[in-house]
Formats: structure tokens, C-alpha cells, sequence
């Protein structure tokens, strides 16, 4: 599988993986000037690309960085985004402040991660009666806590 990027801004970085053995490849602000998020707050920020898969069952999924999720209290505003493999527009990255600082991104911070992943595409079937299974209707909290 190959992933084609398009910088939109010269600026903007490439995703690369911090170690051989990273899982999600850094994406990275891309800014004129630094953005502070208030306590609170959610802000997109820019990356500058747009990027292409080369087969269409891929998602390129963005998920928060740990380490400014655990520190700062900085994460994704929508907890997984998701690009889809026909998407070409720019991308940007809703972050939110759940600290109580104030947090000021920088142009070139890693602030999110990509992880290509591949989907299923189902055949999709109506019925109106679906297959039994021992858990059956038991929803929230029917399977206990210990």
C-alpha cells in the first residue's frame, strides 16, 4: 500500500513515524503563527496536506498523540477522525484544550498521529429476524464489571 501527499502549504510536514517500530506516522501543525487553546476550547488546526491512499478499502485514521493527551490534556475534539480513501480537501485536526492552561501550538508540533487501516465493505442484507446468541438484548452493563 502506498500513500500519495500533497502539500497545500510549502510548509507543511510530511507524516513520518517517530521509531521503526511507531505505529502512526506524526502529522504536524502547519501555521503562520502559534494558536492557543484556552481551558476548554476547540480549535482545527491546519496541516497543509491532503494525501491520497492507493487502494480504495483504506482509511487513513487520525487518533491523538498520548503524550499530549497525558501531559497537557490536549486530544482530538472527536476522538478518531477519519479520512476517507476518496477524500482529497485538506486536512485539519480539531484539537481540545481539557486542561485547565492554556496550551499555545506551534507550526511543525506533531500533534496528532496516522494510522492506515484497512475497512471492510460489507454487502449489506435487510431481515427481520436476526440469528440468536446467548447475550441476546442484554445491552449496557449486562455483563458486569468483574
Amino acid at each position: 500500500m502506498k500513500i500519495t501527499f500533497k502539500k497545500l502549504d510549502d510548509k507543511a510536514v510530511i507524516p513520518s513515524r517517530a521509531t521503526a517500530g511507531s505505529a502512526g506516522m506524526d502529522i504536524c501543525a502547519c501555521l503562520d503563527e502559534p494558536v492557543t487553546l484556552l481551558p476548554g476550547e476547540i480549535k482545527l488546526i491546519p496541516t497543509g496536506l491532503t494525501a491520497a491512499p492507493d487502494e480504495d478499502d483504506v482509511a487513513l485514521l487520525i487518533y491523538p498523540r498520548s503524550g499530549l493527551s497525558s501531559k497537557f490534556g490536549v486530544s482530538l475534539a472527536n476522538c478518531v477522525g477519519v479520512v476517507d480513501s476518496d477524500y482529497r480537501g485538506a486536512w485539519f485536526v480539531p484539537l481540545i484544550n481539557h486542561s485547565s492552561s492554556p496550551f499555545t501550538v506551534e507550526h511543525g508540533m506533531r500533534i496528532a498521529q496516522l494510522v492506515p487501516t484497512r475497512i471492510l465493505i460489507p454487502e449489506i442484507e435487510v431481515s427481520d429476524v436476526l440469528p440468536d446468541t446467548d447475550r441476546g438484548e442484554g445491552g449496557f452493563g449486562s455483563s458486569g464489571i468483574k
